[in-house]
């Protein structure tokens, strides 16, 4: 079955908030800390953030369920 426009846009504004206002949001309420982590001062954070990340983005309904699965492998490898 091929999705929506509505379905697409959906998708394109969750993932957009999962992957911009989220992180800024968290960073700027200090739950982020990145002093001395390069790999998260570019944007890369730990294996366990971005398993968090790829988490939030999948419960908020950016990813599916297939998609989620496939993204954590590929973390996880």
């Amino acid at each position: 079955m091929k999705p929506t426009k509505a379905i697409i846009m959906k998708r394109i504004t969750s993932l957009l908030v999962a992957m911009v206002v989220l992180p800024a949001t968290l960073a700027s309420t200090g739950c982020v800390a990145a002093i001395g982590n390069r790999d998260a001062q570019r944007g890369h954070g730990t294996l366990g953030q971005q398993l968090i990340d790829l988490k939030k983005a999948h419960d908020f309904g950016a990813m599916s369920e297939s998609e989620y699965q496939k993204e954590k492998a590929r973390l996880l490898k």
